[in-house]
């Protein structure tokens, strides 16, 4: 039995009948981007990615459905005693698409492993640079900031800018830049030049604040797509996931987007001119807001401003809606925080005991 086979498939296995919503937390503690969905007897019904989440998530999708509704049915998948060669050979040469999660069964159609890509294949290093904006003030967590930027709280025994580069890293991005303002001294003497933090490591400096955008026109361009993120985000997001969405979809900026569900705490009525045609009592509204990353073109890094004026992401975004170019949405279904207020950072040293921020 490979080790740690029984642990992987404790994490992953739920039923078809779960909720959607009662999926998401799972899903995200197992940190493999899939779940299997298997009946009473462990035999296998369907397959449900992170990807399959996102889809329902655009398309409007009640969290109150059942997993088993959004789910893959007929799952590419492998019955016991297949090789590590062919294994892979399955998974590289899906005629769907390539994939990275290969169920293993049984003769009975039971579920008795699961293969990964990266079992066998080392993640590469990813065609993609990374800008993390670090410069703001983090007024709104004084006095906590009034000697430290913001980013460089420290959440358990490391700065949250030193998780945000971890992850970067373990993502397979080697190259980070990193906006600074306020106490610029405080980053630049903990990272210098990356070297100690598996990266390389440059720095950006605002003598001004520039918005969440100028500091771009800063950077000299390149020909691969720039992941863009605020410094006061903590995520378990999947980087490679994004760029793949990204590319699939042929977008000139990405805009990663989370689910935000608003209780309305009263009745709601519905009208017809006057008369009353429906009363909902305490609604829940949703929303995707802003997550605060980034995937941009290069053509469209090249549009903004070199004059070290302020310009935000928001005019970015709206000069790029009226030169017609196309803007999409990645709903993020992995762990994200952002870090804005005290009640925020509080939660994140919680998250972190509880392991919910474990690569």
């Amino acid at each position: 039995m490979r080790q740690g086979q029984t642990d992987r498939l404790e994490r992953v296995i739920v039923l078809p009948t779960m909720s959607i919503a009662d999926c998401l937390p799972i899903l995200d503690r197992a940190g493999l981007g899939v779940l299997l969905l298997c009946d009473a007897e462990g035999r296998l019904r369907a397959v449900l990615t992170d990807g399959d989440i996102r889809r329902a998530i655009l398309n409007g999708v009640s969290f109150t459905e059942p997993c088993f509704n959004i789910a893959t049915h007929d799952p590419i998948t492998a019955l016991t005693g297949i090789s590590a060669s062919d294994a892979l050979a399955v998974m590289e040469g899906s005629k769907r698409h390539p994939v990275n999660h290969l169920p293993v069964l049984d003769a009975d159609g039971c579920v008795v492993d699961l293969l990964l890509h990266s079992d066998f294949v080392g993640e590469d290093e990813v065609n993609l640079s990374a800008v993390i904006m670090a410069g703001g003030f983090g007024k709104r967590l004084h006095p906590l900031t009034s000697e430290t930027p913001k980013p460089m709280l420290p959440v358990g025994d490391s700065p949250l800018l030193e998780l945000t580069i971890d992850q970067l890293r373990h993502s397979g991005i080697r190259r980070v830049h990193v906006t600074t303002h306020y106490l610029p001294e405080k980053i630049t003497g903990h990272f210098g030049d990356g070297r100690n933090f598996g990266v390389e490591l440059k720095y950006v400096a605002e003598d001004r604040p520039l918005g969440t955008a100028g500091a771009l026109g800063l950077l000299d361009s390149s020909d691969e797509p720039l992941l863009v993120m605020n410094g006061d985000i903590l995520t378990r997001v999947d980087f490679r996931a994004l760029l793949e969405f990204h590319r699939k979809h042929q977008a000139d900026i990405t805009v990663c987007s989370r689910r935000y569900d608003l209780k309305v705490p009263y009745g709601v009525i519905e009208t017809e001119g006057p008369a009353v045609s429906r009363i909902k009592e305490k609604p829940v509204m949703n929303f995707l807001v802003n997550a605060g990353i980034y995937l941009i073109e290069p053509s469209v890094h090249r549009s903004i401003p070199k004059d070290g004026g302020r310009f935000d992401m928001t005019d970015l975004i709206q000069d790029a809606l009226q030169r017609g170019l196309k803007i999409v949405s990645f709903p993020i279904v992995e762990y994200w925080l952002d870090i804005g207020q005290l009640k925020d950072y509080l939660q994140a040293q919680k998250d972190l005991v509880q392991g919910r921020l474990a690569s």
